[in-house]
């Protein structure tokens, strides 16, 4: 198993969404969300490479970014040797370039 780190960004991504289905949907959504979001991540520890590359940036020649995604989210991150670290977790609705171009993603 590969070591998964959460970037700081990352991290507040998934806050954010923990919080916005808290105040408009239930506990239990919220709790879905998170055990979609645990699962995604144990994949990620025994498969680093199991995502496909984020196609936004692959029309940019940018490859070294990989995505799991999980319908709406998309949850972005890279492989380096030795662990993997989780960039951002995004609804997959919204427009991801000029997010992922905001957050200086190259």
């Amino acid at each position: 198993m590969i070591e998964v780190i959460w970037s700081t960004i990352a991290a507040q991504d998934l806050d954010d969404i923990v919080s916005w289905i808290l105040e408009h949907h239930s506990s239990e959504h919220a709790e879905s969300f998170v055990d979609m979001i645990d699962a995604s991540v144990r994949q990620l520890s025994q498969q680093p490479q199991s995502g496909r590359v984020i196609p936004e940036l692959e029309r940019q020649n940018i490859t070294k970014y990989r995505e799991v995604v999980s319908s709406p989210w998309r949850l972005f991150y890279a492989v380096d040797s030795d662990r993997v670290l989780i960039h951002a977790v995004i609804d997959g609705r919204r427009n991801i370039e000029d997010i992922l171009l905001r957050r200086n993603i190259r």
